[in-house]
């Protein structure tokens, strides 16, 4: 079963967690600040971070930095602190999801189970290899190259790279994006969809804001260039 990384400096909300995970089947590790949590990721194997926002030491958004500087590691943030500023930080940082304390736990399971869904997409042989101009999606081994030179992306920045260029040409509302890439659950604004555009921008077009793969449909949505 998966492991899980509670990382949080509230030794009651942590066994809170703890319980309520295991109840599940997840394996649960546990660090109560920013520094113990990065040791931990270098000798164990983790699927999924709990990470909060507001840490001794180390904050959450520093670990989160220092995280995907590595790996496309699932990270979900915690945080008591409502401010749209934070959540948007995460997210540009590469957070796949966040959530304010308080939280119902039934939502954050849910959550837990959508974000390791999407990370852990098994390769199939029905899966396609997308190759327009010098954008290349092998989407049985989840890779994206620009010119042959390999491209890190989280596994939301893939989802929704592979769900737009799989149907060029047609427009999502951002609406749609969150319910098809995040999931229905997702109780998120919409902005966190340009967030995700924007570092998808930064990553594969030539000019991001000059963009020749991922268009805006003003007042509408988001596209990818039919090729056709």
């Amino acid at each position: 079963m998966e492991r899980i990384l509670v990382v949080d400096d509230e030794k009651f909300l942590v066994k809170g967690l703890r319980r309520s995970l295991e109840q599940e089947g997840y394996t649960v590790l546990t660090a109560g600040d920013g520094r113990e949590a990065l040791v931990i990721l270098r000798g164990e194997d983790v699927d999924l971070v709990l990470l909060d926002l507001m840490l001794p030491g180390i904050n959450g958004l520093d670990v989160c930095r220092k995280i995907r500087k590595k790996s496309d590691l699932p990270i979900i943030m915690l945080t008591a602190k409502g401010e749209d500023v934070d959540k948007i930080v995460g997210l540009e940082l590469g957070a796949d999801d966040y959530l304010a304390k308080p939280f119902n736990t039934r939502e954050l399971l849910a959550r837990i189970r959508a974000v390791l869904r999407r990370a852990g997409r098994a390769g199939a042989s029905s899966r396609k290899v997308v190759n327009v101009g010098n954008l290349s999606i092998n989407d049985a081994k989840r890779k994206v190259a620009v010119s042959g030179r390999k491209v890190d992306l989280t596994a939301k920045e893939y989802d929704l790279l592979y769900l737009l260029a799989r149907n060029p040409g047609r427009v999502y509302t951002r609406d749609h994006l969150l319910d098809l890439v995040w999931g229905a659950q997702y109780f998120g604004d919409n902005r966190t969809v340009d967030v995700h555009i924007r570092r998808l921008r930064e990553k594969i077009e030539e000019n991001a804001k000059e963009p020749e793969f991922i268009l805006t449909s003003w007042g509408v949505g988001y596209y990818f260039q039919d090729q056709s």
